[in-house]
């Protein structure tokens, strides 16, 4: 190349590697004798050149690789001998480490050295719609999300995974794409595996006439009996002209011949790592359209095909997945240098795992058709929508899986640390309120001279620490509701302190009653709230309205800490996972709306699930609280 040619080469190495990839095989051509592009010492055309494909995360990438022997050889010797050119970009570099290093908190480490980080860093989150997204989603949605938004200054794209019609339904899509807006995470792109299906069509045709796929109508039993033992298709010798007809005209047109065949990628027959053992790349479904093409296809790409073609395609330089990919990692890598395509980095990270939990879709979908829970967003479910039901909390749930940091170890958790994590959040807000179980409450009639002959209603701090919450009215009069396992621990002229009054004595008690109907309180607002043991909650029952209200509480959906595969998940399925107590909650409650979180004096932390104005015209109107955990007593 001469000195003209070379001058204006700056400026075009910033193209996509389409379009520099001749420029590239001119550069390595011209260096086959030289050391630098121009003269015997670093100059200024070795300087800018060398720069701009530095620039170039798609040619470094490339270069990387060592097909271009030359330009690679150049490239890395300017790289290592001239490190007086690469001060602006050694500052960008400590600038990105830096913020990851800033991340790294409470034990999570972030020092991931993502490859070639300063060239752009575009993640992605690839969820199939064919569920809700479940806590495992939200880590890979998080952290794909940190690495592109705050560790880089890069790009986060959404893709749905809507390969297989069987499975999908727009109700899935709609509800992963609010759940990560309500998780504050806000792709710069959403996209679709299915806009891409003419261009994953043309890959795999074109796969087809390179020799790498072939088509292959052997039953799927004997097709899983073969791969696991290491036995050859017999059609795996099939002729290019066979393969593509079929693939072509009869899969394509989903004709009788073409439903019994499948396209299958010739990686390996008998490979160590089973997912390199001729995977299904493309196969046909015909019975459900398609909730985004109807029926214009009739065969579909499979995920391992899909997923490194089209990351690839739209410009991802870094997939961040969980390790049960780990195995296929050298398979999409097979993909992109088969396929000849501009190269993705892999970072696996540890998936989330619990106790007595399960985040398999088609073990949660089953619980759900089956009617063993409410729905997704169940309570007992561990989707994002059932968790937050549950009442966690955003930013709880953000904190929480952020501090698990990108780690590559595979523990499972108790629950404890998670809820844990939520009362942080929730206990310094919640506003306070009383409760007393229906079947529990005591009658209790306060005498002595501080008694009110009349109702009073107060106003009063909603949390004891925290006046920004606001007030409440409470209501005290001369008789009151106290709870039977409070009635049965007193002794008949005891002192004892009612909550947020005063203190009194315990008078005419039968404490050798199976259950105490009634008893009195001799009021004594001048005793020390301190001398007394027992403190307890109360509510008046005359001058205020209660609020009728179901106290809910949850158990684990199922009975043994880790199901193996081999295990039948009816067998282990917890008979009983809900527990309901109707109670009286006090007037001020009247107002709490859905989605609240409370405090029940001596109870526990209840989220709103129904307010009083949350029913229909003609239905009985009451609270319907549910219990959220708080990380004493793990889950439950």
């Amino acid at each position: 190349m001469k000195l003209d040619e070379l001058k204006p080469l700056e400026a075009l190495l910033t193209a996509d590697f389409r379009q520099i990839e001749p420029r590239l095989q001119a550069l390595d051509k011209h260096l086959i004798l030289r050391t630098y592009l121009d003269g015997y010492t670093l100059g200024d055309i070795d300087t800018k050149i060398w720069l701009a494909l530095r620039g170039n995360r798609a040619a470094v990438s490339f270069i990387k690789r060592g097909s271009l022997a030359n330009l690679a050889r150049w490239f890395n010797y300017i790289e290592e001998n001239h490190p007086e050119i690469q001060a602006e970009i050694k500052a960008k570099d400590a600038a990105a480490k830096a913020k990851v290093a800033a991340a790294s908190k409470a034990g999570a480490s972030y020092a991931l050295a993502l490859q070639n980080a300063d060239q752009g860093v575009v993640t992605r989150f690839l969820p199939e719609p064919s569920g809700y997204l479940h806590i495992g989603h939200a880590k890979a949605a998080l952290l794909s999300d940190y690495f592109a938004h705050q560790a880089y200054k890069g790009q986060l794209r959404l893709r749905l995974d809507d390969t297989n019609p069987s499975k999908e339904k727009q109700e899935y899509q709609d509800a992963i794409i609010e759940d990560l807006a309500l998780m504050g995470i806000k792709p710069d792109t959403v996209t679709y595996t299915s806009d891409y299906f003419d261009y994953l069509y043309d890959m795999c045709v074109r796969m087809i006439k390179e020799g790498h796929a072939y088509a292959d109508d052997t039953d799927q039993d004997t097709m899983r009996d073969q791969r696991w033992k290491g036995i050859a298709s017999a059609r795996r010798d099939r002729s290019v002209e066979e393969n593509l007809r079929i693939f072509t005209e009869e899969m394509k047109n989903g004709t009788e011949e073409g439903l019994k065949n499948c396209i299958r990628a010739k990686l390996s027959v008998d490979n160590p790592n089973k997912a390199l053992r001729d995977p299904v790349i493309y196969r046909c479904n015909i019975e459900t359209p398609h909730h985004r093409t109807g029926t214009k296809w009739k065969m579909y790409p499979m995920y391992d095909f899909a997923c490194p073609v089209v990351d690839s395609h739209e410009g991802v330089t870094h997939a961040l997945r969980s390790t049960e990919y780990t195995d296929r990692n050298p398979q999409y890598q097979w993909f992109i240098d088969t396929l000849k395509l501009r190269q993705v980095y892999m970072w696996d990270f540890a998936r989330m795992n619990f106790i007595r939990t399960f985040l398999s879709k088609r073990k949660l979908a089953k619980l759900v058709d089956t009617g063993k829970v409410w729905g997704w967003d169940d309570p007992r479910m561990p989707t994002i929508r059932g968790v937050r039901r549950r009442g966690m909390t955003i930013p709880a749930l953000r904190d929480f899986i952020l501090k698990q940091g990108p780690s590559r170890n595979v523990v499972t958790m108790d629950w404890t640390n998670f809820w844990a994590s939520n009362k942080k959040e929730i206990d310094p807000i919640a506003p306070r309120h009383t409760a007393i179980t229906k079947k529990d409450a005591v009658k209790v009639v306060v005498k002595g001279a501080d008694a009110p002959a009349e109702p009073v209603k107060q106003e009063k701090p909603k949390h004891p620490k925290n006046k920004e919450v606001g007030t409440k009215q409470v209501t005290f009069a001369n008789e009151l509701i106290m709870d039977q396992a409070d009635a049965k621990s007193f002794k008949d002229g005891e002192e004892i302190t009612i909550m947020g009054w005063g203190n009194g004595f315990v008078r005419n008690i039968d404490t050798s009653a199976e259950v105490i109907p009634a008893f009195e309180i001799d009021l004594n607002l001048a005793g020390d709230v301190k001398s007394t043991e027992k403190k307890v909650t109360w509510l008046a029952s005359k001058g205020q309205t209660l609020v009728p209200a179901e106290l809910w509480d949850f158990d684990y959906l199922i009975t043994k800490d880790v199901l193996q595969e081999e295990d039948n998940m009816e067998d282990f399925l917890n008979p009983v996972t809900e527990t309901m107590e109707e109670a009286w909650c006090d007037e001020a409650a009247a107002s709490l709306k859905k989605d609240d979180i409370i405090q029940l004096e001596r109870r526990g932390y209840y989220r709103v699930d129904k307010g009083l104005n949350d029913w229909k015209e003609g239905e009985e109107k009451k609270l319907v609280l549910f219990c959220i955990p708080t990380g004493k007593t793990g889950s439950k």
